[in-house]
C-alpha cells in the first residue's frame, strides 16, 4: 500500500484558463471535498430500497494560509476574491501526483486575528465557469 502523507501534498496556482504551476508554500491544512448529487432511481423491483445514481460532480478546496501580504500566492487568493476573478488551482497529493485541476472562484476569505497566533486567513474555492472544465489529473 502506498501511504500518501499530507505533508508531501502540494497546491498550485496560476492563471485562470491554464493548468496552475506555481507552487503555493504559504499553506497550511489543505482540504478537497469531492460529493455528487442524487437522482432517485427507485423501483418496485427494489424490493423496499431506495435506489439512487450520481449526478452532477461538485468540489470544494478549503484550506487555511498565513495573512502575508508580501506573498505572492496569499495576493493572487486575496485579489481573486475582492476582484471577483477565476484563478487556477491545481490539487495534488504529491508533486507529480493525483488530484483536482479547475479554474476556481474565492467564495470564502475569513481574516482569523487570535490573539496569540499569526494573522492566518481561511479559503475556500469551488470550480468556476470556465474556458475549460475542470478535470481529475492521475499522476504517479
Amino acid at each position: 500500500m502506498a501511504i500518501k502523507l499530507g505533508l508531501d501534498a502540494k497546491l498550485y496556482y496560476g492563471t485562470a484558463g491554464s493548468t496552475a504551476d506555481t507552487l503555493i508554500n504559504n499553506v497550511k491544512d489543505v482540504t478537497l471535498s469531492l460529493t455528487k448529487g442524487e437522482a432517485d432511481v427507485t423501483t418496485r423491483g427494489a424490493d423496499g430500497w431506495r435506489l439512487n445514481v450520481g449526478t452532477l460532480k461538485e468540489g470544494t478546496v478549503d484550506f487555511s494560509m498565513v495573512w502575508d501580504t508580501d506573498d505572492a500566492a496569499f495576493n493572487a487568493i486575496k485579489d481573486a476574491y475582492f476582484d471577483d476573478t477565476a484563478i487556477a488551482l491545481l490539487v495534488l497529493d504529491a508533486v507529480g501526483g493525483s488530484g483536482l485541476d479547475a479554474d476556481f472562484s474565492v467564495v470564502n476569505f475569513t481574516r482569523n486575528e487570535g490573539l496569540e497566533d499569526a494573522l492566518t486567513v481561511d479559503v475556500s474555492v469551488k470550480p468556476t465557469y470556465s474556458t475549460r472544465a475542470p478535470s481529475w489529473t492521475e499522476g504517479s
